[in-house]
């Protein structure tokens, strides 16, 4: 008999040297999950657990050719993007996708880090919703970064959903998981709203935790992974999300960060 397929998820970010985000934080989350993980840096960040201190882009040249020898060898089942700090890299990355036809692609689009510095210039946020939004299966914008890029003023509110989301339809996108973890309600409520129309919301209860850098990566590579195993966006989503809730859970237990315990062990939730 032959070996099951292993879904192969290729992750397309930031480095940080603390774990805590971008590519390190992708890599963890799909092996937990089962997946494979390949892995492309868009830039190198200097930061820890108090915040980003600088930032170093990866020449688009370099990124091309990371990716290039990647795709050239391997066939892989998903993608996370995840920090792009200037149009090059976003052209590249553009370019790649067109060349090899990559499908389930998830975009965290981010644009600030947890502790507040701005991590993309303005001109590549402009190419981003231009060139990149159309191409890819979902993105995955929390208020702020709504607000950012609609200019406009989403607090959260199931009854602005449909109109935020028809915003980035507009734009190409396909999918588009609003995420309420800065509203002011009870409870954390994610929007996932598909060119369809149809919606879907799903409601956590917030876990009073410092530690919540990272938490976008996690999340985003966790959908991914879903998605290169071959489920519906939906189930994807809502099995990401019970994975962050239960690392959620359990971060103040752990010496540093949420995802530090147990990290090599699979947690199969899909």
């Amino acid at each position: 008999m032959g070996s099951e397929h292993t879904p192969t998820v290729l992750t397309i970010a930031g480095f940080d040297p603390y774990g805590g985000a971008g590519v390190v934080m992708d890599v963890k989350t799909i092996h937990a999950l089962g997946g494979y993980a390949l892995s492309s840096v868009t830039a190198v960040t200097a930061q820890n657990s108090t915040g980003v201190k600088s930032v170093h882009n990866t020449a688009p040249e370099i990124l091309r050719a990371q990716l290039e020898v990647l795709l050239d060898d391997i066939s892989v089942d998903a993608v996370k993007i995840g920090m792009l700090a200037d149009k090059e890299v976003v052209q590249s990355i553009v370019e790649i996708i067109q060349k090899y036809d990559l499908k389930n692609i998830v975009l965290d689009t981010v644009l600030v880090s947890s502790s507040g510095r701005q991590l993309i210039r303005e001109d590549a946020v402009e190419v981003m919703k231009k060139e990149l939004f159309p191409l890819v299966d979902l993105i995955t914008p929390n208020i702020p970064e709504v607000n950012t890029l609609q200019h406009h003023t989403y607090s959260g509110k199931e009854s602005e959903t449909q109109e935020v989301a028809q915003a980035f339809f507009d734009l190409g996108v396909n999918a588009v998981l609003l995420k309420g973890g800065h509203s002011e309600a009870e409870e954390a409520i994610d929007h996932l709203v598909q060119r369809d129309g149809t919606m879907e919301s799903f409601a956590h209860r917030r876990i009073d935790t410092t530690h919540t850098h990272g938490t976008g990566c996690l999340l985003s590579s966790a959908v991914a992974t879903g998605l290169a195993k071959g489920l519906e966006m939906n189930e994807s989503v809502s099995g990401a999300k019970d994975f962050l809730s239960r690392k959620l859970e359990h971060a103040d237990e752990l010496d540093l960060q949420y995802h530090t315990k147990n990290e090599e062990k699979r947690e199969p939730i899909f």
